[in-house]
């Protein structure tokens, strides 16, 4: 059974960071995608990052343009758990994040992924 646990979110100042964990069970990076998702308040889900990797474990990254040059993710292997390093947080990015795993190749679109956690929230004040 996959299992998706978010951690990390919190309350933060315009230029502030916070980084989410993803701690993955029954799922393994090898071949297939993970990715992050928010949604703010009265808004539709979104995408933020996604990365694939191959079977050889080289991986691909894309971020919405927004978050390019502040959010980034990264893993550990060991542990089986994503990042995403937010960096110069502003108030546009406060919501509910998710991550978000899939079977294969990449994808932006939310209805593509197989499995989700229960999300973290993530307030920046201004």
């Amino acid at each position: 059974q996959v299992r998706l646990a978010e951690s990390g979110g919190g309350l933060a100042q315009t230029g502030g960071s916070l980084r989410l964990s993803c701690a993955a069970t029954g799922f393994a990076f090898r071949g297939n995608t993970m990715g992050w998702f928010r949604q703010a308040p009265g808004k539709e889900r979104e995408f933020v990052a996604v990365r694939t990797w191959s079977l050889l474990m080289r991986s691909t990254t894309t971020y919405r343009d927004s978050v390019k040059g502040r959010f980034s993710i990264s893993r550990d292997n060991a542990e089986n758990t994503v990042y995403l390093q937010m960096n110069n947080l502003e108030p546009e990015d406060t919501a509910l994040y998710y991550c978000a795993a899939k079977r294969g190749a990449s994808s932006s679109y939310a209805t593509d992924f197989d499995f989700w956690g229960q999300g973290t929230t993530v307030t920046v004040s201004s």
